[in-house]
């Protein structure tokens, strides 16, 4: 293919992407409106705003930003958090919401905080992630068959309604529902025939009818996209408010920096993470002013683009010009579309999330296994909200529990070689006379500290006619005030016993502390070895020569 050839192919293959994905996104993004007990409008003005925003504004060439599941299922705890079950307070609230969502990202973007969402680690996103499509689909199970509809997300309590209220569904509407799941499944197996489309089009065909026999249909969406102030949260609704703009900051930058970091890394494009915050934090501004849903970058949508044959962010556009053909030309027959179908190609959506396969890793690795069962317990027992903010802390607690962890490792020489290892894993290794080499294996701070070198202490105490003491300290990247506090004690401790301190292996910056903190017990001569070996030769020739460094 010659060069001229290769643009016009490229922009071939961006239109016919923008066109295929169009037509999945609108009759998910009115589904995700009712996940979140917002008007179907809400979902279509949001999917508008985040195609032309991140089309426009974007580095990724195939991330899709419009409402997701997850963002909807907390927006919807949130605003009954606040506003309870009353369905104008909720839609008012939620705007604000998604408003304070997107200064939120505004800030944390100016703020470069780029690697925020590092803060949900992985284990704990994908099962919080699996708690949550359980919860979802739970709650279209209503508009599935016809049951009344649930409030809260207390799973247990979800079920007991499920089951009380079994009398009261629509035999009509369960078969639609059904139907139209089975269609999606089995669309699966033949990637050319899009089953979202297929099932919308034959709800609309047969809605006349279904709307006879008491099937509820979309209903009119009003897309008059009117620019309005929020309704301010009133004084003790303040705090909550933010919580759950964090909340939601939260949810989305990690669905979205995970969509965008993987098929970046699939095709080895640049990741621009603090441009990506603002730009997600501009959209979301723009849906809150004109009461649209929450944006994030999804992977169903995002992998669906890439699937389609995008080649850039112009896929993105032309979708959002689709979009807006859609609801002018077709918005009459959207709004036909049963309730049932909607409700099925949701449930198909997160269907995804239940395979037990994610967690194969964690098994496998046996690690982070607790963290994973950890979010899917919190999600089910707690809420979606609670259970996420839940989650997170419980990784945290984790993360300081490992790391406050007093494992110190006693090092000796392995065949006569240049390297040190941990005695109790190389029983072969032979230690110095007269030396003992010990190496805290997490770094050093102020929640270990102290009894990392009481650990270390206990160790000189069991060596007769010890004469010097060599503490590598490769694990510490830095040093703060109670790990250096701990440090001066216990060279001040060996001192009084006679025995020398030296530190190998230290980091650039944390010896330029040890020198500005000039620890009297402590020479710069004890902080010039670069390994451990440079330590143990300066201490025989100083021992040698009979001056202690």
């Amino acid at each position: 293919m010659n060069a001229a050839a290769a643009p016009t192919s490229a922009r071939v293959a961006d239109l016919l992407a923008g066109l295929a994905i169009a037509g999945l996104l609108v009759p998910e993004a009115v589904a995700y409106s009712g996940i979140a007990g917002m008007p179907p409008q809400a979902g279509v003005i949001a999917l508008f705003i985040g195609l032309i925003c991140y089309g426009l504004l974007g580095r990724s060439r195939f991330a899709i930003v419009s409402s997701t599941s997850s963002s909807a299922a907390v927006l919807a705890a949130g605003t009954l958090a606040l506003a309870g079950n009353v369905v104008g307070m909720r839609v008012a609230m939620a705007t604000t919401l998604v408003l304070f969502g997107g200064i939120c990202f505004l800030i944390a973007g100016f703020a470069r905080l780029g690697s925020l969402s590092h803060l949900i680690a992985r284990p704990v996103l994908r099962g919080y992630t699996f708690g949550l499509a359980i919860v979802i689909a739970l709650k279209q199970l209503p508009h599935l068959g016809g049951w009344p509809d649930l409030h809260g997300d207390f799973v247990p309590l979800l079920v007991a309604d499920l089951a009380r209220t079994s009398n009261q569904v629509n035999v009509i509407t369960l078969g639609t529902g059904v139907i139209a799941l089975a269609l999606l499944f089995a669309c699966e197996r033949l990637r050319r025939l899009p089953g979202s489309l297929l099932v919308i089009a034959l709800g609309v065909l047969a809605s006349g009818w279904l709307s006879a026999h008491g099937v509820p249909l979309t209903g009119t969406i009003n897309l008059h996209m009117t620019l309005g102030m929020p309704t301010w949260p009133s004084h003790d609704q303040w705090i909550p408010s933010m919580e759950l703009a964090a909340a939601l900051l939260l949810i989305l930058y990690a669905e979205s920096y995970s969509s965008i970091r993987g098929f970046a890394l699939k095709h080895n494009d640049p990741v621009q993470p603090n441009r990506d915050l603002l730009v997600l934090g501009v959209a979301n501004v723009l849906c809150g002013l004109l009461h649209g849903m929450p944006v994030g970058a999804g992977y169903s949508g995002t992998s669906a683009n890439e699937a389609a044959g995008a080649r850039s962010r112009l896929a993105g556009l032309i979708a959002g010009a689709s979009v807006l053909l859609m609801v002018l030309l077709l918005l009459r027959w959207i709004e036909r579309i049963p309730q049932a179908v909607l409700a099925a190609i949701v449930i198909h959506a997160v269907s995804k999330s239940w395979r037990l396969s994610v967690f194969r890793p964690y098994l496998q690795w046996k690690r982070d296994r607790l963290l994973a069962l950890a979010a899917v317990v919190a999600v089910l027992s707690l809420g979606i909200l609670n259970g996420l903010l839940v989650a997170i802390a419980f990784s945290l607690i984790m993360l300081l529990r490992q790391l406050a962890a007093t494992r110190l490792s006693v090092l000796g020489r392995l065949a006569g070689g240049h390297d040190f290892v941990d005695i109790a894993q190389h029983p072969d290794a032979v230690q110095s006379p007269g030396t003992l080499i010990l190496r805290p294996e997490e770094p050093l701070f102020f929640a270990n500290a102290e009894s990392m070198l009481t650990l270390a202490r206990q160790q000189v105490e069991l060596r007769a006619g010890l004469k010097q003491v060599i503490l590598s300290l490769e694990e510490s990247p830095d040093l703060d005030s109670t790990a250096l506090e701990s440090l001066s004690d216990f060279s001040s401790w060996l001192q009084a016993r006679r025995v020398v301190l030296r530190v190998a292996r230290l980091k650039d910056d944390t010896r330029a502390l040890l020198l500005r903190a000039a620890l009297p017990q402590l020479s710069p001569q004890a902080l010039n070895d670069w390994s451990v070996e440079d330590a143990v030769s300066a201490s025989s020739a100083s021992s040698s020569t009979g001056n202690p460094s």
